[in-house]
């Protein structure tokens, strides 16, 4: 049956076809959504995982059980789980195990720009790069039948464009599939130096055999074309540029196994044509590889390092300013992040401004406190980061305090979420207690995963279904981990968030603060009536607009709220000293 579907939705339908059995991830976008969309079948376990590194050894271990396993994560969640990624490579697998990365490149929702195909060279695995949803479904299913055959992982690369675009798709039927039962096999599993000495030759050796096998694959193909005097290599959504700012004009060779490349297929393509050009988004990954072949080609110095191409760009630097006729759009104006209104974050972010803290900051929709008029976050590095660099931050601020005797100006602290705190800002807290630094650490729990979608967490007692799972209590373990000053604030009260963090900061011990209220987008969250202005009340001081609510503007020289964003928090009334804003019927 052929129907429309996002290239994540057609992942995870490659993925129930192939006969997965078990799928485990963190939620990250733009690989989201391929969870989620699996967790709809019922011959699927899916699960949430506290962090991507959890995820890979869960997927691992059902391979081991003899169960084709799943795994997905965005490109920097790679990077929490490349310590079992290199040595699974050495191991091998049992059942197949496909890993899905996700790359972001324009930073969409990401704070790097990270080439993931460097991964799998480094970890000596295969990986492929499907262009559009049906690629999506096929490649995902391929993976499986290659991971076996190889006794391997395999990468399964999509990047932001493929996963959330939609395109045509020819959906078939669930195979089941075969069986694999465990054997033990210390020599092969048990990753001690010994063992893992005899297994790397074995990775070499099947380095060599997929090398082989990518000269002949389907994955590799070339594209005739009318005008030889150019010949492009490309893959993933490239290609789909070049298609459509050159049509069927040059010659093409696409690849959709990406590691390991074919080399004599790239020779073979070289010489057909009088000047190659690579196009590839993020580092000259396919680049440099021809150019280890000893081939002349242009690619980054036309098409550079930074951000997305498209079919605007590549039509310009290779001198094609129409197509078909027709005149490459303008690219949209971008529309800037923010909170949304009502965001419990807003209240807690305004206080931590007006007491003038140096506020390390994570990765979550609170990374938005850096944006004006709050501009209330000083660092954000990766997840799990501002609890770890807060107590270095302190330690190394301690040292010089015993010297030269000076207390810091803007008193530190750190913010993370409930999320990020289980994912990976455990170990700092840890740090924090076996250390001893004096720092204070403020948790905003808004009881979901958020920026990612309203995805759940260990601290929300439900699991990926919904359905009642493990509930970790916060403030039983902070105080498990050696915090006697744990309290609990709500952020829509600013006395209550100034007075505590005056009280932690003023403390001289580690603390806790976490600040409890769950995020306003939450379907069972119930919002109070919109609030309106008196505009007899209002002097146009602008002190409402302090908070950047985006309910709130200023039309005609007074405060203005817009009924269809308001949710009647009641943060901006505290802001004003005159009582301009009312409640329904006041």
């Amino acid at each position: 049956m052929k129907q429309l579907m996002q290239g994540n939705t057609a992942a995870a339908r490659g993925l129930w076809e192939a006969g997965c059995c078990f799928a485990s991830s963190y939620p990250g976008t733009p690989s989201t959504e391929i969870t989620e969309e699996i967790a709809k079948f019922s011959e699927v376990y899916s699960e949430w995982a506290p962090n991507e590194k959890v995820a890979m050894e869960a997927a691992f271990g059902a391979s081991l059980a003899g169960k084709r396993s799943f795994c997905g994560m965005k490109h920097v969640g790679l990077n929490v789980a490349a310590d079992p990624l290199f040595t699974v490579s050495y191991t091998g697998i049992n059942a197949g195990m496909v890993i899905c990365v996700a790359d972001d490149a324009g930073m969409h929702s990401s704070q790097n720009e990270q080439d993931s195909r460097h991964y799998a060279r480094a970890a000596k695995l295969p990986m492929l790069e499907p262009s559009d949803s049906q690629e999506a479904l096929d490649f995902f299913k391929r993976a499986y039948t290659l991971s076996e055959e190889y006794d391997s992982p395999v990468i399964v690369k999509m990047c932001t464009r493929i996963a959330h675009s939609q395109s045509v798709v020819e959906t078939g039927e669930r195979q089941e599939a075969p069986e694999h039962p465990y054997e033990k096999n210390i020599a092969k599993y048990v990753m001690m130096p010994g063992n893992a000495i005899k297994r790397h030759p074995i990775v070499e050796e099947r380095m060599r055999k997929l090398q082989s096998f990518a000269e002949t694959s389907d994955l590799n193909r070339t594209e005739q074309g009318s005008d030889a005097s150019i010949g492009i290599i490309t893959s993933s959504t490239s290609y789909q540029y070049v298609k459509e700012a050159c049509g069927d004009k040059f010659p093409i060779l696409k690849l959709g196994m990406i590691w390991p490349m074919p080399d004599e297929k790239l020779k073979a393509f070289a010489q057909g044509v009088k000047r190659l050009v690579i196009v590839e988004e993020l580092d000259g990954f396919i680049e440099e590889h021809c150019r280890s072949l000893g081939l002349m080609c242009d690619g980054k110095e036309l098409f550079g390092f930074l951000g997305e191409l498209s079919p605007n760009i590549i039509a310009e630097k290779l001198g094609m300013s129409h197509v078909d006729g027709v005149k490459l759009g303008e690219t949209l104006p971008a529309r800037p992040p923010m909170m949304c209104a009502g965001c419990p974050h807003r209240g807690l972010f305004y206080t931590l401004k007006k007491a003038g803290c140096t506020v390390l900051g994570d990765i979550g929709c609170y990374t938005l406190g850096a944006v004006a008029p709050l501009s209330a976050m000083e660092m954000t590095l990766c997840m799990g980061a501002s609890v770890s660099a807060l107590h270095g931050f302190n330690k190394a601020n301690s040292a010089a305090h015993s010297v030269h005797g000076n207390p810091p100006a803007h008193p530190p602290v750190a913010v993370i979420g409930d999320s990020t705190f289980m994912h990976s800002g455990m170990t700092g807290l840890a740090n924090i207690a076996y250390n001893q630094s004096k720092s204070v650490v403020i948790i905003l729990d808004n009881s979901i995963t958020g920026m990612t979608g309203h995805q759940q967490n260990p601290t929300t007692g439900l699991n990926i279904h919904g359905d009642p799972a493990g509930k970790i209590d916060l403030e039983a373990l902070c105080r498990a981990m050696g915090f006697s000053r744990v309290r609990v604030i709500d952020p829509y009260n600013l006395k209550e968030c100034e007075d505590a963090l005056r009280e932690e900061l003023e403390a001289g011990e580690s603390s806790v603060i976490i600040s409890r209220r769950p995020c306003a987008l939450l379907k069972y969250v119930k919002h109070n009536p919109p609030l309106h202005v008196d505009t007899a009340k209002c002097v146009g001081c602008k002190s409402c607009m302090k908070i950047g609510c985006p309910a709130l503007s200023m039309k005609e020289g007074h405060a203005h709220v817009d009924e269809t964003l308001c949710v009647g928090c009641g943060v901006c009334t505290q802001l004003c000293r005159f009582g301009a804003f009312k409640k329904e019927g006041a």
